[in-house]
């Protein structure tokens, strides 16, 4: 019990700190509204799935012998990162553009496609699959009987975890659009900085 503590303490201070992820669920919510922003935040828990079932397989050991594989990655991440900096940016544009009462009613991707968002954001992300691979091993026992088991019930916790918090940021993001509900230069605003802050973890990815 402990232990298991010990791992939502963890994963808690992990899904509080910002970072891609927060940032992806809360625009989306502002700019295009909680239930995009919950196909993005499926699309994030899918992915966390997968960088656990890959951790499993020992991808993680493949990026630490052959470096320029989890660099590879690494990049594609970013430029997918300053691709949605610029969607970000292209929204709050088109916002301007809007007469006054239009202000909230923005032209947005699809469920899917903020579906596929997610799960490329988080796909794209090498660092949660190193993330996955360090965190999960220090809360298995291996002198206890079925670590699949535990390795499976840690990475549901995880997973879940994250996708409650996603919810929970797709809430909030509503909440600030409606504080400015009608006002498309505070829209655009929001539009900006969340581009501003996708393109500069962007680039920050990129020049690590």
């Amino acid at each position: 019990m402990t232990d298991l503590l010990l791992f939502l303490t963890a994963l808690v201070a992990i899904y509080l700190a910002p970072g891609p992820d927060m940032i992806l669920v809360l625009g989306t919510s502002v700019s295009s509204g909680p239930r995009k922003a919950m196909a993005v935040a499926v699309g994030l828990a899918i992915a966390r799935g997968c960088h656990v079932l890959l951790a499993a397989v020992g991808l993680a050991t493949l990026f630490a012998t052959h470096p320029w594989t989890y660099h590879t990655v690494r990049l594609l991440g970013a430029a997918y990162l300053l691709y949605l900096g610029w969607q970000f940016f292209r929204t709050g544009h088109s916002l301007h553009d809007q007469p006054q009462s239009a202000a909230g009613t923005v032209p947005a991707a699809g469920y899917l496609a903020s579906f596929r968002r997610g799960l490329a954001t988080n796909l794209l992300n090498p660092k949660s699959l190193i993330f996955c691979s360090v965190l999960l091993p220090q809360f298995i026992h291996p002198e206890l009987s079925g670590i699949a088991g535990q390795f499976a019930i840690l990475a549901l916790i995880l997973v879940l975890t994250g996708l409650v918090f996603d919810f929970v940021y797709a809430v909030l993001g509503r909440a600030l659009w409606a504080l400015t509900s009608g006002n498309a230069r505070y829209h655009k605003a929001q539009n900006n900085i969340f581009g501003c802050l996708l393109t500069g973890i962007g680039l920050k990815v990129a020049l690590d």
